[in-house]
């Protein structure tokens, strides 16, 4: 009888959960297309506006068939126990616990990113294409799947082995040391990103002498924030929507510009969007950040360390006996509306955090030029004028649009 209630808890969850990202995905896409607002004129047209809704509809639409489609193939896994099927398949070939839970999760992974694909490449190629973004080609998408599938065995099956060791040889204490080791590598990927995995995908190259490049150490400089070099990136090569980042800390720091975002925009608005990028540094954001993201992963394996040996959670997926790899299947399952939450939490200290870097900009050099920037970024990538407050409140880690300009701007 547990048994079967822990596959309807499990059902129940996965099926509240979905219904409630869909609730608010459709309430967001009903909102109307707001009249263009006067300190946008200048920016956008009815038909650019029109086109902006039709946009966000395209991606509604497909994220609604792609997240049912999801829906009912894990409805089906769970309620016909495919996940502990193929783990009785495994055990006739595997008895290594430890190995036979890597080639479980490879087997999970590579059958999920296989039916995943097509819908992969129809985003990118039909939706995306179709609006004018994608710029990437068929050999670049192809090379970034095998360059993902890489890093994914070297680095995702590094830190699962180290994982499945330490709970096989230590038991429920695994989660604190595992912590540990989870805190050195997030921080390393924050020192060595942009040096290290960023250069498998996109070239880097210093941006060129000129104006740009003293206006924006003359900034630096005058709000004493040590930059050695500015790197821009070939953002181009894939799609032809704008960003800019920040990375690191010390002298690992880098700041890296998109070649579409110095194609967009003036120098001023270009050295307004580093200011508000060192205002995150300044306020010590990143460190916020990592802090928080650090306490949410000690929280999971914390949680995860009640849940690994539960023989009850194996055989509700299907499995014959106690297996670590079903019961981490199923750990992800029923955590989903804890991270939700937390999700929200964290949303709301980043749009705080937005807040607070864009007032950094504005004091410590200009909130017009950074207004601007905005404006033509919103407009350039089609992006939602007028979302549903609640849709914002659980998913928007920026401020909308207008709720930015409202402060940059009075």
């Amino acid at each position: 009888m547990e048994v079967e209630w822990i596959k309807y808890l499990l059902v129940g969850v996965l099926s509240l959960s979905f219904l409630f990202e869909k609730t608010l995905s459709y309430l967001n896409i009903r909102q109307p297309v707001p009249d263009i607002p006067s300190n946008l004129n200048e920016y956008i047209s009815s038909d650019k506006l029109k086109e902006s809704k039709s946009y966000q509809k395209a991606n509604f639409n497909f994220s609604l068939i792609t997240a049912i489609f999801s829906f009912l193939i894990t409805i089906g896994l769970i309620y016909w126990g495919v996940f502990g099927t193929i783990d009785l398949w495994l055990r006739q070939f595997i008895q290594d616990p430890i190995f036979l839970s890597i080639v479980y999760f490879a087997v999970i992974f590579m059958g999920s990113d296989l039916l995943a694909i097509p819908f992969d490449y129809y985003h990118t190629f039909v939706i995306e294409e179709k609006f004018g973004f994608n710029k990437s080609s068929i050999q670049t998408y192809i090379s970034d799947k095998v360059k993902g599938y890489m890093l994914s065995i070297i680095i995702g099956g590094g830190l699962l082995f180290v994982l499945l060791w330490l709970i096989h040889q230590i038991g429920k204490d695994f989660w604190w040391q595992f912590w540990l080791i989870a805190v050195i590598f997030m921080v390393g990927v924050n020192l060595f990103y942009t040096a290290w995995v960023l250069p498998l995908f996109n070239k880097l190259t210093p941006l060129e002498e000129g104006e740009l490049k003293n206006k924006i150490f003359a900034y630096a400089k005058s709000v004493n924030f040590p930059l050695n070099n500015i790197f821009v990136i070939d953002g181009s090569k894939r799609s032809s929507k704008a960003n800019a980042f920040f990375s690191g800390f010390g002298k690992r720091k880098k700041v890296v510009l998109y070649d579409t975002l110095i194609d967009q925009h003036t120098p001023d608005e270009l050295v307004a969007v580093l200011a508000h990028e060192i205002g995150h540094y300044k306020k010590k954001h990143i460190i916020w950040g990592m802090s928080t993201s650090i306490v949410q992963v000690g929280l999971l394996l914390y949680i995860l360390s009640e849940f690994i040996f539960s023989t009850t959670m194996s055989l509700a997926l299907g499995g014959e006996q106690m297996a670590i790899h079903l019961n981490i299947v199923g750990f992800t399952m029923l955590f989903s509306p804890i991270s939700m939450i937390i999700g929200i939490g964290m949303n709301m200290l980043s749009r705080k955090h937005e807040f607070e870097a864009d007032a950094f900009a504005k004091t410590t050099f200009d909130g017009r030029p950074l207004a601007e920037a905005l404006k033509t970024l919103s407009v350039n990538s089609l992006s939602n004028l007028n979302p549903h407050p609640w849709y914002v409140f659980v998913n928007y880690s920026h401020p909308p649009l207008m709720e930015r300009l409202a402060k940059l701007e009075n």
